[in-house]
């Protein structure tokens, strides 16, 4: 082991206290270690099942203090955290992913600038401030998609446009906000690659996954992705030259466009990934598990899969299904005898947000996908 390496049964401490947080918790408690939770939701899921719950904003000093007194080392679960929060707290213990790396990610202007610069595949944008910025920019730009450069997430805070005229409109609506325009690409289908990076560099990508959205969210991703090995192949290295250009440590996911047969980046996440969800059942090492030894300085798990998956998200929209709210029918679920339900215990199902997820698994993976949306067409899922 490295020196100053952390083991059990310290305590860790995480900022966020969703769903990416509960899981980090569970398999914190398993490997046998302690995690303090900072999130202001009384109800948030992390929280519950956290050895303490600070509910505070993230930028509540007092809280902050208390976190770095008890905790040998924090993370985070999601990339809005404040960087200034994650730099005062590395004042005092690791903190990882760094505030710089987090700083990149968080922000779509950064992002795309990070990705040009360092010569990483990406579509063509523009970094808007103002309407002069609208104005004056390339009418090859369009039809194009504009994103606020904050705070934007699973389709929210975006607006497909086709000319200057609706992306000033587009504009004018987002309040004036920062935001990038990118040329909207023809796409053949999207991947993603989740790895982590410990302190050394070494690096541990998962199978790379292809994935589908609906409005804006993953809706299913399927692993192996149906893609060439060579596409498979280059998305985990670039993946990996990411993390090394970011100096990351911890878990991280990156997503891809495929478009006329090439990768392109579409956007980076500092913490673990929705769509490596799957790994929780299909892989000898799960994302949850990588992102506590990345931050205790353990050696990197085997991140092989084991088995095929296929992971369907569940959404608030699910229960209310019918004419009024209910409770799905989870024994439609369980009796697939090769699918793993995850439920996230949040407290109250809204449209459009994420409730819980499930992973079929098996040896054959065009038979795990069919599975997968045979079981999501049963559970009330339907296709827009």
């Amino acid at each position: 082991m490295r020196p100053g390496t952390i083991l059990p049964p310290a305590t860790l401490g995480m900022l966020g206290g969703g769903q990416l947080g509960r899981f980090f918790v569970a398999a914190a408690h398993e490997m046998g270690y302690q995690v303090w939770v900072l999130d202001p939701d009384a109800h948030s899921p992390a929280g519950q099942i956290a050895d303490r719950h600070l509910q505070a904003a993230y930028g509540d000093f007092a809280a902050l203090d208390t976190l770095a007194e008890g905790c040998a080392a924090i993370t985070t679960e999601f990339e809005n955290v404040p960087a200034d929060t994650l730099d005062y707290l590395a004042k005092f213990v690791p903190v990882r992913p760094s505030a710089a790396a987090v700083a990149v990610c968080q922000n779509r202007i950064h992002e795309k600038t990070f990705l040009q610069v360092n010569g990483l595949p990406h579509g063509p944008f523009a970094a808007i401030g103002s309407e002069d910025d609208l104005r004056e920019v390339d009418a090859g730009l369009f039809p194009a998609i504009l994103k606020v450069a904050r705070f934007g997430y699973d389709g929210k805070g975006q607006a497909v446009v086709g000319d200057r005229d609706e992306a000033l409109a587009a504009f004018a609506h987002f309040k004036g906000e920062p935001c990038v325009l990118e040329k909207k690409l023809a796409l053949d289908y999207e991947v993603s690659v989740v790895l982590a990076r410990d302190e050394g560099g070494t690096v541990c990508c998962f199978p790379t996954g292809e994935n589908s959205h609906t409005r804006g969210i993953l809706d299913v991703s399927c692993v192996p992705a149906r893609a060439p090995e060579a596409i498979r192949r280059d998305a985990e290295a670039i993946a990996a030259r990411i993390a090394e250009k970011l100096d990351y440590v911890g878990t991280m996911g990156v997503e891809f466009f495929v478009s006329d047969g090439r990768l392109v980046v579409n956007e980076m996440a500092p913490r673990p990934h929705n769509s490596g969800h799957y790994t929780l059942d299909a892989c000898v090492t799960n994302q949850f598990e990588q992102q506590v030894r990345a931050l205790c300085g353990l050696p990197l798990g085997e991140a092989r899969a084991h088995s095929a998956a296929a992971m369907v998200n569940l959404l608030g929209d699910l229960w209310y299904a019918g004419s009024h709210y209910r409770e799905p029918d989870w024994s439609v679920l369980y009796a697939v005898p090769n699918l793993k339900l995850h439920l996230y215990g949040k407290h109250h199902a809204r449209h459009g947000r994420k409730m819980g997820h499930f992973t079929v698994i098996g040896d054959d993976p065009a038979a795990v996908r069919a599975s997968a949306l045979a079981a999501r067409a049963a559970i009330g899922i339907r296709d827009e």
